[in-house]
C-alpha cells in the first residue's frame, strides 16, 4: 500500500534542570495509508492547525467506508519530536538584552591602578536589544551582523570578547553566528554594550550545556567591562569597587513605576567625562543612606545623585539645559529627573510621557525617547522582554531555544 509522509515541527527544549520546555523546532515523520481521506481537504495546504485527524478508508470499487480512524496528530508528535530530541543539541537561542539605569552614582575616591571607585544602584529597566545565535559550522571564527550601522562587527565588539572569553575560560569550540537586533542608543550611559556581552556568556553556556555557574560567568566578566558582571544579579544591585562587586538588593523598584528616557544625538565620551572628574566637587552623602532611603521611601529628587553629571555636563553643556528643561516643565509630572551612568541619557521617573516641549522645540527634532520600566530576572532564568502593561507581572524566561 502506497503511503505519504508529512512533517511536523515541535517546540521542545531541554533546560540545564533537565525540564523539558517548549521551544525549539525539530522535525519527526510518519504515515498515513493513500487510502485514507482527510476530513477537511484544505488541512494539509494549511498545515496542522488541529490536534487530531478523522479519516477513512474506503474500498475503491463498492466504495463502502470500511473503517473510520480518529488519529491523536498532536500526542503523536509529541512523542516522536521527544525521541528525535533526547540526543539532539541546541542549534538556535534568541535572547533579549536589557539595559540598566543607575539610580544613583556616588564616585568615592580614585585607585592605583587609574580606575575609580564607585557606589550605585544598578537597576536592569525593560528597554533592550535581541541578540540571536546560531551554531556555526566554522570552528575558527564567530561571524556578528547588526541592524544599526557604526557598531564594530569584530573583536572590538563586547560580545566577540566575550564568545571569546568563555571558550578559553571553558575549553569549548562552539562558534556562532550572532545578530544584533540594537534597540539600546550608543554612548547612552544605559550599560547596552555591557548587557549584550553578559546575555553572549549567558548563551555560550546554554550551548555548551552549562558547564559553568552563574558566579563563574559572573566572575569571569569583570575581565573585559566593569559593567558587565552586574546583568549576572538578579536585576537590581548595590555594586562598588569599579562596578565588578555586585550586591543584589533585597527589595527591587517597583514594576509599575513608569520611566522616560531621553537622549540625544550627541554622546558623552566616558573617558573625558572621568577626565573631567574631580573629587571635591562630588556629593558627600554616604551611598548606603540612599541605598537605605529608596529602600524604605522609593525613588525622589534628593536621592537620585549621580556624581559624574557635572563633568558631562561640561562635556555637553545642552545635556545640563535638557535636564533643567525636564525638571521646570515636569514639575508634578516626575518623581526625580537624572542622568544615567556618564550620559547622555535622562531619566524622568514618575511617567512615561515628556514634557511637550521636547516634540515642539526643534532643538530636540532627533532625541531617542523611549518608555521603560523597572524589570529583574528569575534565578536560573535569562531577562524576558515585557510590555508596559505586564510591567507588574512576575518576569519570566524569555529565550526561545531551537
Amino acid at each position: 500500500m502506497a503511503s505519504s509522509n508529512f512533517i511536523c515541527s515541535h517546540h521542545i527544549y531541554s533546560s540545564c534542570n533537565g525540564k523539558i520546555h517548549s521551544n525549539s523546532f525539530k522535525k519527526a515523520s510518519f504515515s498515513i495509508p493513500s487510502s485514507y481521506k482527510f476530513k477537511h481537504a484544505s488541512c494539509s495546504e494549511r498545515g496542522f492547525r488541529f490536534s487530531r485527524i478523522r479519516a477513512t478508508a474506503s474500498d475503491s470499487k463498492t466504495g463502502r467506508k470500511q473503517v473510520q480512524v480518529v488519529y491523536d496528530i498532536e500526542d503523536k508528535f509529541n512523542k516522536l519530536a521527544d525521541e528525535v530530541d533526547k540526543n539532539s543539541g541546541m542549534s538556535r537561542l534568541t535572547l533579549f538584552s536589557p539595559c540598566k539605569i543607575n539610580v544613583f552614582l556616588r564616585i568615592t575616591g580614585k585607585r592605583e591602578d587609574g580606575f575609580h571607585d564607585l557606589a550605585s544602584l544598578f537597576h536592569v529597566i525593560s528597554l533592550g536589544d535581541k541578540i540571536k545565535f546560531s551554531l556555526s559550522p566554522s570552528k575558527s571564527s564567530d561571524r556578528l551582523s547588526t541592524n544599526v550601522p557604526g557598531v564594530p562587527l569584530d573583536d572590538r565588539n563586547l560580545i566577540i570578547k566575550a564568545l571569546n572569553l568563555f571558550r578559553k575560560k571553558t575549553g569549548t569550540d562552539n562558534y556562532f553566528w550572532i545578530h544584533l537586533d540594537k534597540k539600546v542608543p550608543t554612548g547612552a550611559g544605559l550599560g547596552g554594550g555591557s548587557s549584550n556581552a553578559a546575555t553572549a556568556l549567558w548563551a555560550a553556556n546554554q550551548f555548551s550545556g552549562c558547564v559553568a555557574a552563574e558566579t563563574e560567568l559572573q566572575e569571569w566578566s569583570g575581565e573585559i567591562g566593569s559593567d558587565i558582571p552586574f546583568f549576572f544579579s538578579h536585576g537590581a544591585a548595590y555594586c562598588t569597587g569599579r562596578g565588578e562587586i555586585v550586591e543584589d538588593i533585597l527589595k527591587p523598584l517597583p514594576f509599575d513605576v513608569p520611566l522616560v528616557l531621553i537622549k540625544p544625538q550627541e554622546a558623552c565620551s566616558t573617558a573625558e567625562v572621568y577626565k573631567r572628574l574631580t573629587l571635591d566637587r562630588t556629593s558627600k552623602v554616604d551611598p548606603l543612606t540612599l541605598l537605605e532611603k529608596i529602600s524604605r521611601s522609593g525613588i525622589s529628587q534628593d536621592v537620585c545623585i549621580n556624581d559624574l553629571e557635572p563633568p558631562a555636563f561640561e562635556v555637553l553643556p545642552s545635556l545640563k539645559r535638557l535636564k533643567q528643561r525636564l525638571i521646570a516643565a515636569g514639575r508634578g509630572q516626575y518623581d526625580a529627573v537624572f542622568m544615567s551612568g556618564s550620559g547622555s541619557t535622562i531619566v524622568g521617573v514618575g511617567s512615561p510621557d515628556p514634557p511637550q516641549f521636547i516634540y515642539d522645540d526643534d532643538e530636540y527634532k532627533d532625541v531617542f525617547l523611549s518608555e521603560a520600566s523597572f524589570i529583574t530576572r528569575a534565578e536560573n532564568q535569562w531577562y524576558t522582554e515585557v510590555s508596559m502593561e505586564a510591567a507588574s507581572s512576575p518576569m519570566e524566561f524569555s529565550g526561545s531555544i531551537e
